[in-house]
């Protein structure tokens, strides 16, 4: 089975690859991409073309999914995985786009069984074991050429790395050198403070929606460890110190 996978690995790399003009573009197209060496910026390329053959990436209201937009998506997704490989994103299979924002209807219910309709507007989603849901004018914002902390593909794809212990709880799967409880004691400490920050009306450095829960704060400071590492390790170093050990990558380094 495994030789089988090598040699269908083998042929899409060899037969399915993105196109070069457009790689090289996108590669100069962004910060989020710079400082990568020529042979991670190959590697990137090469897992960029397994995700879009083994993903299917569908537009929703009217939008067709280009060449350049699926690349453009693929590319910010794998660079998260860069150094764990694309296994990490295995379980689902669908990428959804949007034009802008989306609308999505909830119902939760409290103790007493009360039921409660609420409708958000959302620019991104991720579901367990099931789709990624992207906004394009987004995305787009993503890959601005100035770093700015913010984007849509790498929290979404951050809370996938996340719900791989089952749910979104703001902890991924750790690897073999990393400590459960140091892991627990840097997000908690980090999260308690900016939740103290934002109740006396202080200036966060962070987006406020990461003080929502756990999941979100993880989502939130890896959108800024990939694409404002400096202003991360500077407010937050043991944070960082644990981004670094989980993605195996240094985004300080290179930026």
């Amino acid at each position: 089975m495994k030789w089988f996978e090598r040699q269908r690995i083998r042929y899409t790399l060899k037969h399915h690859p993105v196109p070069h003009r457009a790689w090289e573009h996108l590669m100069h197209e962004s910060t989020l991409f710079s400082g990568l060496s020529a042979v991670k910026r190959a590697h990137l390329r090469e897992l960029t073309t397994l995700f879009l053959q083994r993903k299917t990436l569908s537009g929703a209201q009217g939008v067709v999914v280009s060449t350049e937009m699926a690349m453009s998506v693929a590319a910010q997704a794998t660079l998260l995985v860069l150094e764990l490989g694309l296994d990490y994103y295995n379980d689902w299979v669908e990428v959804v786009i949007y034009p802008g924002a989306f609308r999505v209807a909830r119902e939760s219910s409290d103790e007493m069984g009360l039921v409660t309709h609420q409708e958000q507007t959302l620019s991104g989603e991720s579901w367990l074991r099931g789709p990624v849901i992207l906004s394009w004018d987004e995305v787009a914002i993503g890959m601005a050429v100035e770093p700015h902390g913010h984007n849509v593909v790498v929290h979404e794809f951050a809370h996938k790395l996340d719900m791989l212990n089952g749910r979104a709880n703001g902890m991924p799967p750790l690897h073999s050198n990393m400590k459960r409880e140091q892991w627990t004691a840097v997000f908690s400490h980090a999260f308690d403070h900016l939740r103290q920050h934002l109740t006396h009306h202080q200036l966060a450095w962070v987006d406020a929606y990461a003080a929502t829960d756990p999941a979100e704060f993880f989502a939130v400071v890896s959108e800024s460890f990939f694409t404002d590492p400096h202003r991360l390790l500077s407010h937050y170093p043991a944070i960082y110190e644990q981004l670094v050990l989980f993605y195996k990558q240094n985004p300080a380094t290179r930026h």
